[in-house]
């Protein structure tokens, strides 16, 4: 008895939700029968029948796919009208990656995210942590004869993003600073003056900013991460060279904040002893 109640009580839910996409889209039942490809009658019997039947799978996906809702939805199977193709639209998007300093979608993102913390695996040194020197050796092959505007305009968004009541931790694999000390691999041709200023910049960053901006360092043989931003519960953007990859559905935003907070976790040096660590390897240059 209990399982007919139910049947009955899903035909009905499937009656209201089709009948209500119909009145979403302004869809009547003859355009609802031409697009399914039945009689009108076949139409109407759905919206009619007091019964505990469904519909057979062909109609009810022939229904979704005209009306541009999920089947799971009709079905009670879910609580969101969008077809699986419009979810991972709207929750998946890919943005032009420009080698900038900071860009006009990064930029949104912020101050979006304003008050969140927000979390972040850079591709090399964080770039609000960066000296001038440093960002005009970096950045100059690809900012040309404006370097200079560009960075002095990309220093106002940084200050920006470093007093905006956001926390920020950041992580970060140690390679990659014992790299840039010691001059070696992408850091090669970088000057020992520029890297002495620079690891000086990141003493005092660390413990002017500290608690507000941690900086963790994690060991890449046991750990790794790709380049990627979380931006509070909104949004989580992967940086994949040429493009942004960018997830809004809370699910996958807390899945990468799970996986930076392991990184947090489980890092070889925390933020309240990296200031000494960065003192001992200013002493190797």
């Amino acid at each position: 008895m209990q399982d007919l109640l139910d049947k009955r009580a899903r035909a009905e839910q499937f009656r209201i939700r089709l009948r209500r996409a119909m009145d979403d889209t302004g869809t009547s039942q003859s355009a609802l029968a031409r697009a399914v490809g039945v009689d009108r009658s076949t139409v109407s019997q759905l919206l009619t029948d007091t019964g505990a039947r469904l519909p057979n799978g062909h109609i009810v996906g022939a229904c979704a796919a005209a009306l541009g809702v999920s089947a799971d939805w009709l079905l009670m199977l879910s609580d969101r009208p969008e077809s699986a193709a419009d979810l991972m639209s709207n929750t998946l998007t890919m943005t032009q990656a420009p080698r900038a300093l900071v860009d006009e979608r990064i930029f949104e993102w912020h101050k979006e995210a304003a008050g969140y913390k927000i979390r972040h695996v850079p591709a090399a040194l964080p770039d609000m942590m960066k000296t001038r020197a440093m960002l005009e050796w970096e950045y100059a092959p690809h900012l040309g004869r404006t370097t200079a505007q560009a960075i002095a305009a990309s220093e106002d968004r940084l200050s920006f993003m470093r007093g905006a009541q956001s926390d920020y931790e950041i992580a970060l694999p140690v390679y990659e600073l014992q790299s840039f000390v010691r001059g070696t691999g992408y850091y090669e041709s970088l000057p020992d003056s520029v890297r002495l200023e620079q690891i000086e910049w990141l003493i005092h960053l660390t413990r002017q900013l500290y608690p507000r901006l941690r900086l963790y360092l994690f060991d890449a043989q046991r750990l790794y991460s790709a380049p990627v931003t979380i931006f509070g519960p909104m949004l989580a953007v992967f940086y994949v060279g040429s493009y942004y990859m960018a997830f809004r559905d809370r699910e996958r935003v807390e899945t990468f904040t799970d996986h930076f907070d392991r990184l947090v976790r489980e890092a070889d040096i925390g933020a309240r002893a990296l200031p000494d660590y960065l003192q001992s390897l200013r002493d190797e240059i």
